[in-house]
């Protein structure tokens, strides 16, 4: 069967990037299909509590700004029902933790009262099924149980190849995880690290759970974690031998690696379910080819130690969506869609370090060991955790903007707006357009800034160093000036993010 219809976007993969970038690219009224080789969404891994990931600070504004986390069941705080002590544990480092009473919040001035949660847990299926719905309401076609085969590039389109027939579309994007077929069939050069071991996460019955301490444990040849009885994630430091071939868990495996890292002879009835994984550590060395380009997993792979992954293939479809519907469009500045690249890079380099770091620490060895020692004592001050909490809540990410301001290329702060409905910030970009946001009641920002910016007004005086921001569709301040606004600045700014039209 041959499809004649031409798609704006074809995008490959429905897991939680696929779905939100097809809903940014439909809320700017282009047309979506999202290809997804399962023919069915409900895989029993994500309905287990390793299937809860934790959301950091930029992802949780990102849902925010699109109305999404209302759809959202009461998300869950992060907990830590294992902690030894009466300390409120806010994350870890390789397993160590540092503890919301040794931050320090006076160091981030533009993080606000009333600003989103640093981090929240939510079910990986919930999300998936909060982000079809949306994409669907907005007129977003995804099918099912249809893998893509190959593609064929030309200079105006991309002709995608699956079982049912050729699909054209102007642009591909590829959001179909690690093992990506888009960044094979495109040529992308996936570059970086061989792993270090094989993690497992399973659902077991065990005859003698008692022989296992709860929580988080380092032994000398690897690390068990046991978030609840009968639920276990291993690091074996096999460097990823085991993961690579192939092999499936079986339940005598499982138990002899368990007995080894945990040093007893605690015995497993029966294995529920199993999944491997690894901390290989690759980033394509970029991120678009023509008229293909890569999101999330497809673009960057690393350990899941601390649940970066999905927040950063998140912020990925934030910051293309727009973009890549103002290309679309004929409305974006030249070299728009490029800044795609050239502000995520850096941050998934960033994060694949971090994971990197994070390895090195947990390794069972002398090294290891000492490393982790020295961190312990540096996370265990008011520096150091504050430190550890910017990086792993995502509070303190900065892209790397034009602009000598230093709200410029950070998320937007939870401002008070002088609207008569109350709406906030987030409230204010659900439409998917820039916001001018101006504390000084000059009459002519408020004359209309066209119709790819809102205009709001904000509460004098509630940021001193601030008079008038210019943010962008993904909430990240574009340019932010003191006092008075320099117009010709601001015109220049909104040209370079929003075309000739502000």
């Amino acid at each position: 069967m041959h499809h004649h219809h031409h798609y704006d976007v074809i995008i490959a993969g429905a897991g939680p990037v696929g779905l939100f970038l097809a809903c940014e690219l439909a809320l700017a009224n282009c047309s979506v299909l999202v290809l997804e080789k399962a023919a069915d969404p409900h895989s029993p891994l994500k309905q287990l509590p390793f299937g809860l990931r934790g959301l950091s600070a930029p992802s949780i504004e990102t849902l925010d700004r699109r109305g999404l986390l209302d759809e959202l069941e009461v998300p869950r705080r992060l907990k830590h029902p294992f902690a030894p002590s009466a300390r409120r544990q806010a994350g870890h480092f390789a397993g160590i933790p540092f503890h919301h009473d040794a931050i320090d919040t006076s160091q981030w001035p533009y993080r606000l009262p009333g600003a989103m949660p640093t981090s929240l847990l939510s079910e990986m299926a919930e999300l998936e099924a909060v982000l079809a719905r949306r994409a669907c309401a907005l007129g977003v076609e995804i099918r099912r149980g249809v893998a893509i085969a190959g593609l064929d590039q030309r200079a105006d389109a991309v002709l995608v190849h699956t079982d049912d027939g050729s699909l054209p579309t102007s642009w591909l994007v590829g959001c179909d995880g690690a093992r990506s077929v888009v960044r094979k069939a495109a040529g992308f050069e996936f570059a970086g690290t061989e792993p270090e071991f094989t993690g497992y996460t399973a659902s077991v019955t065990l005859a003698d759970a008692d022989q296992l301490r709860p929580g988080r444990n380092s032994t000398p040849t690897g690390m068990y974690f046991q978030s609840q009885p009968g639920y276990l994630a291993l690091q074996d430091f096999d460097g990823g031998a085991f993961h690579d071939s192939g092999r499936p868990v079986t339940r005598e495996h499982l138990q002899a690696v368990l007995r080894r890292i945990a040093g007893t002879d605690v015995t497993i009835d029966a294995l529920h379910l199993a999944t491997t994984w690894t901390d290989r550590a690759r980033q394509a060395t970029a991120y678009r080819t023509g008229r293909v380009l890569l999101a999330g997993d497809a673009a960057h792979i690393h350990a899941p130690l601390g649940g970066q992954g999905l927040n950063l293939g998140l912020g990925d479809a934030m910051n293309l969506g727009w973009k890549l519907a103002a290309t679309l469009r004929g409305t974006a500045a030249s070299g728009l869609l490029d800044t795609y690249e050239t502000e995520r890079h850096p941050i998934g380099a960033q994060v694949l370090d971090w994971s990197r770091a994070q390895v090195a620490v947990m390794k069972p060895d002398p090294a290891g060991r000492a490393l982790q020692a020295i961190l312990r004592d540096l996370i265990d001050t008011r520096d150091g955790a504050t430190y550890m909490a910017g990086r792993v809540w995502g509070v303190t990410t900065r892209h790397d903007l034009a602009g000598d301001h230093p709200l410029t290329g950070c998320s937007v702060p939870a401002l008070a707006l002088a609207l008569a409905d109350g709406a906030t910030v987030n409230q204010s970009l659900r439409a998917g357009r820039g916001l001018l946001i101006d504390f000084t009641g000059d009459a002519s920002l408020a004359a209309g800034p066209g119709d790819s910016i809102g205009y709001v007004a904000g509460v004098p005086g509630q940021l001193a160093d601030v008079g008038v921001l210019l943010v962008r569709p993904d909430g990240i301040v574009a340019w932010a000036c003191d006092g008075a606004a320099n117009h010709e600045q601001l015109r220049q700014a909104a040209a370079r993010w929003f075309g000739n039209r502000r």
